[in-house]
């Protein structure tokens, strides 16, 4: 019966007489003693409660003290009242107060809730990322390094980077600088999964790595999807998904495959994707006062789909694959803090590591190509655009 009630119990001072008792039975028979019961034994009154409203108990009792028995029957009224009022924790069903199993509800509810949880990002769960952030170095900060990034950031504490953008090389045979661009697939995925593996490594908790990437459409290759599905394998929570809308429907690779029939069309797209991932958790510390971003630019780059026109200087700085300043900059703006770290493993000319100066961001961009790494580094004394 105590699982059911709430337990109350009252000593009296003095025996109640026969007319009390009387007064006091047909006061608890106007509640189902199901939610509401007396015991009588003695000096001592004990009180069963379950679920009462209180506020047509309260008028309950006052009409009552009107017609009292006896000034010592009201009083007794008014210790019930005044020690159910002081019981704090309770639900609430239709009007009453619940005391008893308000909680199991609650309490399967926020089971629930843990359950929809845990169906969240599934796959990283079991990670062994450590929460412990570490200063990044000095001797790295705003610098721009010529040489093998796989190299290069096994130099680097973990968890001291936090925003990672970058476009790795397209791989389509097109000359990109002085490098062996075009390798077997497998030799050029299994060196690009060791560089991201230290991309995560050197990643802080909380932080986020952006992969612009487009697929390779020509060689059916869905490297969006593989690079993804790395990610996911290494634990990393998948944030999401952005469409770079270039417009550019005039695009240098694209054939009609099969004119007019359905043998084998061939697709042609106008967008490149940006896959994003969280390391640990999805929500990033930072300051108030180092948010900024505009409640515009915020409204406005939320929606996943950008319309950005592709860059047009790829011809002066000799580079065939470059995005432009606009990219980097919403990518920088809504995924990081001022005075963050962003590091680009790819750098190419530099407008990762140009536009995070620009947004007073620290950076570090390393890039294999002497030649680009130069021209990242004349990027950045030139004047803001």
């Amino acid at each position: 019966m105590s699982e059911d009630y709430k337990i109350i119990s009252i000593d009296i001072a003095d025996t109640l007489s026969e007319t009390e008792r009387s007064h006091l039975k047909k006061f608890f028979a106007l509640y189902d003693e199901r939610e509401f019961a007396y015991d009588l034994n003695g000096n001592e009154l004990t009180l069963f409660l379950n679920t009462l409203d209180v506020e047509s108990f309260r008028e309950r009792i006052e009409t009552l003290k009107q017609h009292q028995p006896s000034e010592r029957f009201a009083e007794l009224l008014n210790r019930i009242f005044s020690e159910i009022e002081q019981i704090k924790s309770y639900g609430l069903s239709n009007g009453k107060r619940v005391y008893v199993g308000y909680d199991r509800e609650r309490k399967v509810q926020g089971r629930k809730e843990k359950e929809e949880m845990r169906r969240q990002y599934f796959y990283a769960h079991g990670h062994h990322f450590s929460e412990v952030n570490h200063d990044f170095p000095k001797v790295f900060e705003n610098q721009i390094i010529c040489g093998d990034s796989l190299e290069v950031l096994k130099t680097l504490p973990e968890n001291c980077i936090d925003l990672i953008f970058t476009s790795p090389p397209y791989n389509f045979g097109l000359e990109y600088a002085q490098t062996d661009d075009a390798h077997y697939w497998d030799t050029y995925f299994e060196k690009l999964f060791a560089i991201f593996d230290e991309c995560i490594r050197v990643l802080k908790f909380g932080g986020r790595i952006v992969i612009n990437i487009q697929p390779l459409f020509s060689d059916y290759i869905p490297s969006h999807h593989l690079i993804s599905h790395h990610f996911i394998n290494r634990k990393m929570i998948w944030k999401g998904e952005i469409l770079w809308e270039k417009n550019n429907y005039n695009c240098k690779y694209t054939a009609w495959g099969s004119w007019k029939s359905p043998s084998n069309p061939y697709l042609k797209y106008t967008w490149e994707f940006l896959e994003i991932f969280s390391k640990g958790t999805l929500k990033k510390s930072g300051s108030r006062e180092a948010v900024d971003i505009s409640a515009e630019e915020f409204k406005k780059w939320v929606v996943a789909k950008w319309s950005i026109a592709p860059e047009r200087q790829m011809k002066d700085y000799k580079h065939p694959a470059m995005f432009p300043e606009e990219l980097a900059k919403r990518v920088i703006k809504l995924f990081s803090f001022q005075n963050d770290v962003v590091l680009d493993p790819f750098n190419g000319v530099g407008t990762t590591t140009y536009v995070a100066k620009m947004t007073n961001r620290r950076f570090l961009g390393i890039d294999i190509s002497k030649e680009y790494c130069d021209k990242a580094i004349q990027r950045l004394v030139m004047p803001a655009q």
